[in-house]
This record gives C-alpha cells, sequence and structure tokens, in this order.
C-alpha cells in the first residue's frame, strides 16, 4: 500500500499520511507531486502519452511525475518518477528544480502542490525504456508542437507549467 505524506498550506509536512488516492484532505491540507521536463541540447522536449486504460486523461500526452511517496523528497521522487517512466537516470543532468505551484480544489478531498523540475541531457531513443502501463509512446518535440497540442486540450497540465518550456 503506497503512503503519501500530507502537508500544511506552508508546504511543511504535518507528521500525518494518507493512502494513495485516498482523497481525504481537508481544505489547507495537501499532498505532494511532482512533474520532470526533460530537454535535450538541440531544444527538444521528451513527452509520453498516456495509455487509453487511465481513467483520467487517457491518450493526452504528458511530461513524467507523479506523487511523492511518504518520506520522500521531491528531488527523489522526481528521479524515480522519471526513471520508473523513462527508464532515464536525470540524477547526473544539468538542470533541477524550477518552480512550484499548488492546486486547491476545495471539498474533494484532492489538494497538491506540484514541484517542477527541467534537467537538460543527450538522449537517444535506445535509453528509454517506457513504463508499458503508463505510456503509449513518446515523441521529442518542439516548444511549438507542445503548445499545438495544448491548443488541441490534450496536453497535461500545460497552463500550469509553460513556464518550463522557455
Amino acid at each position: 500500500m503506497e503512503l503519501w505524506d500530507i502537508y500544511n498550506a506552508k508546504k511543511k509536512p504535518t507528521g500525518r499520511t494518507m493512502k494513495r488516492n485516498d482523497w481525504c484532505l481537508k481544505d489547507g491540507e495537501y499532498h505532494l507531486t511532482v512533474l520532470g521536463v526533460i530537454t535535450r541540447p538541440d531544444g527538444k522536449y521528451l513527452i509520453t502519452k498516456r495509455v487509453m486504460t487511465k481513467a483520467w486523461a487517457a491518450g493526452w500526452w504528458e511530461v513524467s511525475g507523479g506523487a511523492a511517496q511518504a518520506g520522500e523528497s521531491s528531488y527523489e521522487a522526481v528521479l524515480r518518477e522519471v526513471r520508473e517512466e523513462t527508464g532515464l537516470d536525470v540524477s547526473g543532468a544539468e538542470g533541477g528544480y524550477v518552480f512550484t505551484y499548488k492546486r486547491e480544489n476545495p471539498g474533494e478531498g484532492d489538494n497538491y502542490f506540484v514541484d517542477v523540475y527541467r534537467f537538460t541531457m543527450n538522449i537517444k531513443e535506445e535509453d528509454l525504456h517506457l513504463q508499458t502501463e503508463e505510456t503509449d509512446g513518446y515523441m521529442f518535440a518542439s516548444k511549438e508542437q507542445i503548445e499545438a497540442f495544448a491548443k488541441e486540450g490534450i496536453f497535461l497540465h500545460y497552463d500550469s507549467i509553460k513556464q518550463v518550456f522557455k
């Protein structure tokens, strides 16, 4: 059973945990998620397509990410999520933490912080080992291609993270 730490409005751990996807958070309580934007030196971004079996946003494009597990730092979580979803080890890559945004869903029990990271590294297709339970393909996309997916409404989190693509 996966547990997530519960944070207060100042992004400090409360010492309590919740079960994954339990959506029991009160207003003013949050869990922590991370996104790892990976770019190559040529300016292309690695994006993945969500599997069609996902309950939410199936078939949409996204960057790697997910929830931090209980006791896991934000940085540890982004390294793990990127490695699980793409097979890439970004621990030695240039870059790192860029910014945090907060999403509040009053009355739904699902409030969260999102720590956004950007890493730059040379990636070849043979370096990728996609997690087939999560991803249904990938592409190295230009900023313009990502913006086009966003305009179509098929790029997850774009409005919240678009500044990372500058």
